[in-house]
């Protein structure tokens, strides 16, 4: 069942321009190191942290809290798989969160889907409850 959804809409642009003014003290209260090791692979860093930005937000949203509640930055991080399939990972009070908002009996998982075209990243997430095996 689906328990909640959260989207997101990011301007590359802006995200770039913080970069730009206040550079490493940006990306370590925002991003995971998995999540600034990808963008330091990338042509387009600011396009690749803007993607992320949108999925911490449209994350915070599917929880209920968004970002005023006591949830962190860094408590949502997304990586890829193999496939290049990104993956949400939770930690911190936003793991807290998904579990007080998952059924007793069901197991939640968060799916993630990130997309850009110049100047906009936009994230969606989908949290799913599936009956424990």
């Amino acid at each position: 069942m689906i328990l909640s959804i959260g989207s997101d809409l990011a301007n590359i642009d802006r995200i770039r321009a913080t970069l730009e003014r206040f550079g490493d003290r940006f990306r370590a209260r925002v991003f995971t190191e998995i999540e600034l090791r990808k963008a330091a692979r990338r042509a387009d860093e600011a396009g690749t942290l803007a993607k992320r930005w949108a999925a911490k937000e449209a994350c915070s949203k599917a929880l209920g809290t968004g970002l005023a509640m006591g949830i962190s930055w860094k408590d949502m991080g997304v990586s890829n798989l193999r496939s290049g399939q990104p993956v949400m990972h939770l930690t911190g009070w936003a793991a807290d969160r998904l579990a007080a908002m998952t059924p007793p009996g069901h197991e939640a998982i968060v799916h993630v889907t990130l997309t850009d075209d110049h100047p906009w990243a936009q994230a969606f997430v989908v949290i799913e409850a599936r009956p424990s095996a």
